[in-house]
């Protein structure tokens, strides 16, 4: 993996040939960017990733062979033994995708539509290598909300509710309700009037707290407990 001077070393994997040339392009015009690699399909995503060690995947969902859901599991799921596997960024189409959270619970750490500007899709990149999840605020009001009942299964909500409201102090409780919504730090910290700063300091709280790994997560488990119904 790359330190802090290196560059951030990402893999594409998009069964289009031309989707990924565009992506290659990008991020191969960026000074702090490597493109090290290519793939087209989810055998080959995971085949490539695991020998040439990208910090960061950008994950088509629909793929031949193996689908990226599968692919993001086998990198970055919750059975995978590698300490330090890569951030899969999912880029999905939101009006045909509708299994993106499959790809969330697999191990994604977030997701773009792939119309996303090319500016939009670069700093994803960056957010996701730099360890922090991202979720496009737009699609996440949208889709958590839509698909939301196929997170919580039923005769579990009220019990794991109770648990995580104990865990949590009502002033992180809010700032993870604020997150269910699909808000941004920056969004937060005017609804919440603090700084942004005291949000990344709030979620940091909510993850080691919770045991989770990032914001992703953190919105899944928010929908999956019922926290969300208040806000949705």
């Amino acid at each position: 993996m790359s330190t802090a001077t290196d560059p951030i070393r990402v893999l594409v994997c998009d069964d289009q040939a031309l989707v990924r040339t565009g992506y290659v392009t990008i991020f191969s015009a960026q000074p702090d960017m490597e493109v090290v690699g290519e793939a087209v399909n989810g055998h080959e995503a995971v085949a490539a990733s695991r020998l040439l060690k990208p910090d960061v995947v950008v994950m088509d969902i629909r793929m031949p062979l193996l689908d990226g859901i599968q692919a993001t599991r086998q990198l970055a799921g919750p059975d995978v033994a590698d300490t330090a596997p890569p951030k899969v960024l999912v880029v999905t189409t939101f009006n045909v995708d509708a299994h993106v959270y499959d790809a969330l619970r697999a191990g994604a750490s977030g997701f773009l539509l792939k119309d996303a500007p090319p500016a939009e899709l670069v700093n994803a990149i960056r957010t996701v290598a730099g360890g922090e999840a991202l979720l496009a605020p737009a699609v996440t009001r949208h889709l958590i909300g839509h698909y939301a009942g196929h997170l919580r299964p039923a005769g579990t909500a009220r019990p794991a509710r109770e648990e995580l409201v104990r865990s949590l102090t009502p002033r992180e409780l809010e700032v993870l309700q604020h997150l269910a919504e699909g808000l941004s730090n920056a969004e937060i910290a005017s609804a919440m009037h603090i700084s942004s700063e005291t949000v990344k300091t709030y979620v940091s709280r909510i993850l080691a707290k919770l045991g989770l790994r990032d914001r992703v997560q953190a919105v899944v488990l928010a929908h999956r407990t019922g926290l969300a119904a208040d806000v949705t």
